[in-house]
């Protein structure tokens, strides 16, 4: 099993958790040069969703690379602020498998201090 399969094995494990307890999930996915974060409801509907990839988050950057701890908390911010605009106050925290570390980390941080309770 190599690296990727082992990711993905332990997403679908939190995904199958979070699907039980019916709860609305942040879900992050992160590239080298982007990361990504979607609300997404117990029905699989995104309910509000946010990267690196948004004009307003990359004029903040300046032109910068988006693979880093600075964007990672804009984008979290970001998702918070829309995800309470839709209602949601209270998620579950779905790392896709990746480590609680560096910029999941920053996004989970940012949301939390946005107002999102997970």
């Amino acid at each position: 099993m190599n690296k990727k399969q082992s990711r993905l094995r332990r997403g679908r494990q939190t995904r199958a958790k979070i699907a039980v307890l019916k709860a609305t999930r942040l879900s992050v996915h992160r590239t080298n040069l982007h990361i990504y974060a979607n609300v997404i409801g117990p029905d699989a509907k995104i309910l509000a969703s946010s990267s690196t990839l948004e004009a307003d988050i990359r004029q903040q950057l300046d032109g910068k690379n988006g693979g880093n701890v600075a964007a990672a908390t804009l984008v979290g911010k970001r998702v918070a602020e829309k995800a309470l605009q839709a209602g949601v106050t209270e998620v579950a925290f779905d790392r896709s498998g990746f480590r609680y570390h560096g910029r999941v980390k920053a996004l989970a941080e940012a949301a939390r201090e946005a107002g999102l309770k997970f």
